[in-house]
């Protein structure tokens, strides 16, 4: 009986440390970028978020930056912020693409 106990705490120390290993691989997916293409509102209410297009990437602007570039829409610009890369899937573990966000927003030009 011991031993089962023993193996089931081994066990669940393993899994905590396989999450703390994986943990850190996604902090380094967070950097600062420098971003530069045109504003758009997307999306329906009660829920539209701004996206900033550039020749490759739809770049989703975090919901609390907002109000800085609403503004600005159907304009160009270059901002600078702190980018999240999180991995989407579908209900079926299958995946649905790479969401980009853009947080901690600074702008540099308005064209």
């Amino acid at each position: 009986m011991r031993s089962n106990i023993k193996y089931f705490l081994m066990l669940i120390f393993l899994a905590f440390v396989i999450q703390f290993v994986f943990s850190l691989g996604n902090r380094e997916r967070e950097t600062v970028v420098q971003v530069s293409g045109v504003v758009r509102l997307v999306g329906f209410n009660p829920f539209p978020e701004l996206v900033i297009t550039d020749d490759e990437f739809d770049w989703y602007i975090a919901r609390e930056e907002m109000n800085k570039l609403h503004d600005l829409q159907h304009r160009a610009v270059t901002i600078e912020g702190r980018k999240t890369i999180t991995e989407l899937f579908f209900a079926n573990g299958m995946s649905a693409g790479i969401r980009r966000e853009l947080s901690n927003i600074r702008i540099i030009t308005i064209y």
